[in-house]
């Protein structure tokens, strides 16, 4: 069958495509073998490097492994504060550059471009060295101070990124939707908050999901830093110790893969389900569309 995409390959290109693939899966194979050899000369597979991490009877298996969890659960509470708060600091950059006039959001689209056009690490960092250089307090928050410089540093950045998120969802909603709003007596901001933004979350919650994935993976970052001791930073702590570091940061990437994994899942099922909340049943929308005829002969 034709594709209104592009043509068919025909035979010859199907056939030049395979060679393709099997040449490259060849070449692939090839150099996981050789990477296995050369790993296997140094000893990486060796049992010692890898029973503290899978070897319950092991005397250092549970030390490791309460380690790690502690690695994690900072891990973890990083990502959900900095999670919360770009949600809510990106929703009112976002309203924010909407709903303002040209000249009112000329802030807002300063800060939006510029944050974005800086990278995530330097935005910690940066963070870091205002805080020093300005003498603020921040004893007061709970928690070390380097938890807060990764919190504050991927809220800045990933506010901006939901900003434009939410103002792409907005913008792609049908006119009639804040005409009825406006028509039924709503205000801009009401119409806004009851009846644009919901839509609008729905509409981008696959790339608002993405963007909190990349969220949770970015707290590893401040381990080049050294501010805060989360899962990536602990592993490394880890292996100096144990001089493994190999299977170590296998087992963080297996952690970071599975929460990241389960995290797409969730935004997989979520919208599934509001999907189907928005669908509804086959017979409450024949209903509801006899009443909208009948109310129109009226």
């Amino acid at each position: 069958m034709s594709n209104v995409l592009y043509d068919e390959p025909g035979p010859r290109a199907r056939r030049r495509s395979l060679i393709g693939t099997l040449v490259a899966m060849a070449v692939f194979a090839v150099i996981l073998w050789m990477a296995y050899r050369r790993l296997d000369e140094r000893g990486q597979f060796d049992s010692e490097l890898w029973y503290p991490l899978i070897n319950p009877s092991d005397e250092q298996f549970p030390v490791v492994w309460e380690r790690l969890g502690e690695g994690l659960l900072a891990t973890l509470t990083a990502a959900a504060l900095a999670i919360a708060f770009s949600l809510i600091l990106g929703t009112l950059l976002g309203v924010g550059r909407l709903m303002l006039g040209r000249v009112a959001r000329i802030p807002f689209v300063t800060a939006i471009e510029l944050l974005r056009g800086l990278p995530v690490i330097v935005t910690i960092f940066c963070v870091y060295a205002f805080k020093n250089y300005a003498d603020l307090d921040i004893s007061w928050l709970p928690g070390d101070d380097g938890l807060w410089y990764l919190v504050i540093g991927l809220t800045l950045y990933n506010s901006v990124i939901i900003a434009e998120i939410l103002r792409a969802g907005v913008n792609s909603l049908p006119r009639g939707q804040a005409e009825a709003g406006l028509a039924i007596g709503l205000t801009s901001r009401q119409t806004m908050r009851a009846i644009q933004l919901p839509q609008a979350f729905r509409t981008m919650l696959p790339a608002l999901i993405s963007q909190l994935v990349v969220i949770l993976k970015d707290t590893s970052l401040v381990a080049v830093l050294g501010f805060y001791i989360e899962l990536l930073r602990r592993g490394n702590l880890i292996s100096q110790v144990l001089d493994n570091a190999i299977q170590v940061l296998f087992v963080v990437a297996l952690i970071f893969i599975t929460l990241n994994y389960a995290l797409s899942r969730l935004a997989t099922w979520t919208e599934r389900r509001l999907s189907s909340s928005r669908t509804g049943t086959p017979a409450a929308n024949t209903v509801d569309t006899g009443l909208a005829v009948n109310q129109g002969r009226h």
